[in-house]
Parts: structure tokens; C-alpha cells; sequence
């Protein structure tokens, strides 16, 4: 169907605006930090661009919101769509738990690995080794994956009809990249390079109107105004 309005659900990935940490390369997950004032200014160039109706995201074609309880992917939704309400938070969105290497950058923790008898012939790579005291792949792709199943779930229905069906993510620099391997399939140790900015929008859908074949929206086209 050729409308619009009866296009394939979408999944739209959002990684919260600027943090201190985020500048200065930190990890940062279990650590509850707000945006700053340049992470809020990100977040609603964002909105004015692509929050609304009759653009890319829609409020009146969503059918359900998940944040991550962090008070900057919080504040990131809140700042996006203008409201403190219609969101659900889910510690499947949460940040990767980076554990003995929370608040620390990567050649400090490559070498505090090292120090432990770690990676002495290859360097640590998140997305294979985990995290020392924090979750291991694994872990982080059992609660994505969860999360996964529970959104195709609402999806299925409505993979052809003109129902609000689109559903909003919000998350952090790991954990929407992580989302977007594993939605299409792939182990997080998959060389898939992915970037996702700050206050960045990312899209996912499925090819065919098949709830089987997640994809990658890589071209977005935007809405026409009336």
C-alpha cells in the first residue's frame, strides 16, 4: 500500500544529547548524569526537525515509548516530544553495566586489563570481552533481546494497516548500537561499525511488511507536507 499512513511500522533509536562524560570519552552507564546545557540545545534541534505531526516521527502514528531510566535518556524524551508523560522506562535500555570500568576512558581500561593479565595479545574489544564486575555480551543481548520480541509482539498486527504503530527508543551510545546488531540479527562481536551521535535518530524497520526480516532503514524518505 502505497500511503504513508500504511507503511511498515518503524522503530525509531534514539541516543540521549551531550553528557560531560560523553565529551570527554568516559564510560558512562550505571552513573546518573544529566544532559548539558549543549546536550539539551541537540536534543531539540532534533524535535524541531523530526518530532511533530506530519514529520518523521509522528506522536499521532506511535503506539508505545521506552526510555532508559537514566535522567539523561529521561530528560531526552522529554525535551524531544515536550512531555513528562506517555513513556514507559525499561532497564533493557539501560546503559551497559561497564563495571571496574565505570567513568574511565578506553586506554585506561586497556591498560588496567593488561595489569589484571587480560588481552595480553590482542586488544580488549568491548563487544567481545565485556566488561570486569559488569555484564558480558551476553547479558547485554539477553535483555535487547528481550526487548526485541516484546516489539515485534506489538508490531506484528499491523504490518499493513494505517494503525499508530511506530515505537520510539531511547538509549545510549552502546546500547543503540548494540540494539541495532542484534535487531538485524547479528552477535555483538559482529564487525558491523555503527555510529549513532548524540542526540542522533536512527531507524529500523522491516523489509516486505515481514516481521521476519528486520532491516535497516539506511535512506530515509520524509514525509510531504499537506
Amino acid at each position: 500500500m502505497p500511503d504513508k499512513d500504511a507503511s511498515t511500522p518503524r522503530v525509531f533509536l534514539i541516543r540521549h544529547g551531550e553528557t560531560e562524560w560523553s565529551m570527554s570519552g568516559q564510560y558512562t552507564g550505571k552513573t546518573d548524569i544529566p544532559l548539558t546545557a549543549h546536550g539539551e540545545e541537540q536534543v531539540a534541534s532534533t524535535a524541531k526537525f523530526m518530532y511533530g505531526s506530519g514529520r518523521l516521527i509522528d506522536p499521532a502514528k506511535v503506539t508505545k515509548v521506552f526510555v532508559s531510566p537514566r535522567k539523561r535518556a529521561v530528560r531526552t524524551y522529554e525535551l524531544l516530544s515536550g512531555s513528562k508523560e506517555g513513556f514507559e522506562t525499561t532497564e533493557s535500555l539501560a546503559e551497559w553495566d561497564y563495571g571496574q570500568y565505570e567513568g574511565m576512558k578506553t586506554k585506561a581500561i586497556r591498560e588496567l586489563r593488561k595489569s589484571h593479565g587480560l588481552d595480553q595479545d590482542r586488544e580488549w574489544d568491548i563487544w567481545r570481552d565485556g566488561c570486569e564486575d559488569g555484564e558480558t555480551a551476553a547479558q547485554v543481548t539477553s535483555r535487547i533481546d528481550a526487548l526485541i520480541a516484546q516489539i515485534k509482539q506489538l508490531q506484528a498486527p499491523h504490518m499493513t494497516d494505517s494503525e499508530p504503530k511506530d515505537i520510539i527508543l531511547v538509549a545510549h551510545g552502546h546500547l543503540t548500537r548494540a540494539f541495532a546488531k542484534r535487531w538485524l540479527g547479528y552477535e555483538l562481536s559482529f564487525p558491523l561499525s555503527l555510529m549513532m551521535e548524540p542526540g542522533g535518530v536512527g531507524v529500523l524497520s522491516y523489509q516486505h511488511h515481514n516481521v521476519e526480516e528486520p532491516a535497516l532503514s539506511l535512506g530515509i524518505g520524509f514525509p510531504v507536507g499537506s
